[in-house]
């Protein structure tokens, strides 16, 4: 519940058992980070209450991001809206080198974020509640705010952030990290607020399977009083999770391990003042290790009990750009035209609408079937014949393919999943070295993001101009 139940009495009302003296009352909400809070004298006001109301019950509805794949997509109710993600980041060609496909190199993906990179993403009334700044680097946070009245007059408030980062620093080590700050902490009245205690932790609720156990370490949970935790130069507080190798399931000796992250900060009772303990939990995180052995680090070197790495289970995002000169170009221009005039792609298919463009349509890695990937090329090169001559080739000139061939969305789809719709997807000669180029970004970007085989894990695809 994000309110407690002394906020459910009219204004006016008498909030003590005996009925007898004074009636002191502690409201708390859980809002949003970027919530606007309403002033004290508005918070006094039905129409104040009902506002901040609205806020908080909007932290109920959904507690999974948007880009959330795997079975923890299925935990709690998803959110409509897309978190948000940082700002245009461009495959480049290595500085002085060829046009040669080994001449190319994808992003390496971000694993550090500061708290102020979260909050410029999230702390704003039309922000995210969620912000993916990679597969190995996302963020939450929420806001509580205590309203204090005596004899149904106000006489203070007292609100505190609470930013929750999750990430993986090291690529190839399987400890997750979570830093927890407690941020932009206001109290307003003569109000106990050294009364006021708060628990910061961090739950596991889900793990698929559910015999995996996890090692844990850091300085969580905490409980301190608001003054306490204002006092600190830094309320700064970590937690650690990591689950050893041999623990998970997955074809292929993927080995991977799903999990369910739950931040809780939860504002306890004062003595003294009417109102019950109140539980804030921002969005929760979708943590997940694995040990593929087409990924890197499949043996650990001289650790095998740190073989694999670990990563958070929402779409990665592939990027390609169009514009002039760059290496991948013509495979760019491709996939912009199947997404933006797919009647006009080959083969014909008045219905067209290939995947990779959204979060409910993401591409999933193909890569445990060789002759699936195979039958997907084949299919490729046989509608560029068919619809643009046997001498398609000519000027260096190679097929290409969308949805990728790597992918279970490739041409062949139709004829191994009979729900699948048929042509559903594009070819069109490009310059065999913009392709060459483009294939071996998306074999980095693959093994960059750690992206798995299968349905439990996805991405979509980005181009820019």
């Amino acid at each position: 519940m994000a309110v407690s139940v002394a906020l459910l009495m009219p204004l006016g009302a008498t909030a003590s058992a005996a009925g007898q003296g004074e009636q002191f009352v502690r409201e708390t909400y859980v809002l949003p980070v970027g919530a606007a809070v309403p002033t004290l004298e508005e918070l006094s006001t039905v129409q104040g209450r009902e506002a901040v109301m609205r806020w908080s019950q909007s932290t109920e509805r959904a507690v999974t991001a948007l880009e959330t794949v795997g079975p923890a997509a299925g935990y709690g109710k998803r959110a409509d809206d897309s978190s948000a993600t940082p700002g245009k980041r461009q495959p480049r060609a290595l500085a002085g080198a060829s046009a040669a496909a080994a001449a190319v190199s994808y992003p390496d993906p971000a694993r550090q974020m500061t708290v102020a990179e979260c909050k410029a993403k999230i702390d704003n009334p039309g922000g995210g509640k969620f912000y993916v700044k990679s597969r190995f680097s996302v963020c939450t946070g929420i806001k509580m705010l205590s309203y204090w009245s005596r004899n149904n007059r106000p006489v203070g408030t007292s609100e505190l952030k609470v930013f929750v980062r999750g990430s993986v620093p090291k690529e190839n080590d399987r400890t997750m990290r979570f830093d927890y700050d407690v941020v932009e902490m206001k109290k307003i009245g003569q109000i106990p607020t050294n009364l006021e205690q708060y628990t910061l932790e961090g739950s596991i609720p889900q793990v698929w399977p559910k015999a995996a156990k996890a090692q844990q370490g850091g300085n969580l949970p905490v409980r301190k009083s608001f003054d306490a935790l204002k006092a600190m130069p830094s309320a700064h507080f970590t937690q650690t999770v990591r689950y050893a190798p041999g623990q998970g399931t997955g074809s292929g000796a993927a080995d991977v391990i799903f999990a369910v992250y739950q931040p809780v900060v939860t504002s306890s009772a004062v003595p003294g003042w009417i109102g019950t303990p109140n539980v804030g939990k921002p969005f929760m995180l979708a943590p997940r290790w694995d040990a593929a052995r087409y990924l890197s680090n499949p043996t650990g070197g001289t650790n095998p009990a740190n073989k694999g790495s670990a990563s958070f289970s929402y779409l990665a995002t592939l990027t390609y750009s169009a514009k002039t000169g760059a290496p991948e170009r013509g495979v760019a221009l491709h996939i912009q035209k199947a997404f933006t005039s797919p009647k006009a792609t080959k083969p014909p298919n008045g219905d067209k609408k290939v995947a990779g463009q959204s979060a409910s349509d993401p591409l999933h890695r193909l890569y445990l079937d060789e002759k699936r990937r195979k039958d997907n090329r084949a299919r490729a090169v046989t509608n560029c014949r068919s619809h643009f001559g046997a001498n398609y080739t000519d000027g260096g000139k190679e097929c290409d393919e969308y949805p990728f061939a790597t992918t279970y969305e490739g041409c062949a789809q139709s004829e191994y999943d009979p729900r699948a719709p048929k042509k559903n997807f594009s070819v069109m000669p490009v310059p065999a070295a913009q392709n060459g180029d483009a294939g071996t970004l998306l074999g980095q970007f693959y093994k960059k993001n750690r992206v798995i085989d299968g349905m439990d894990d996805g991405f979509t695809v980005k181009i820019t101009t």
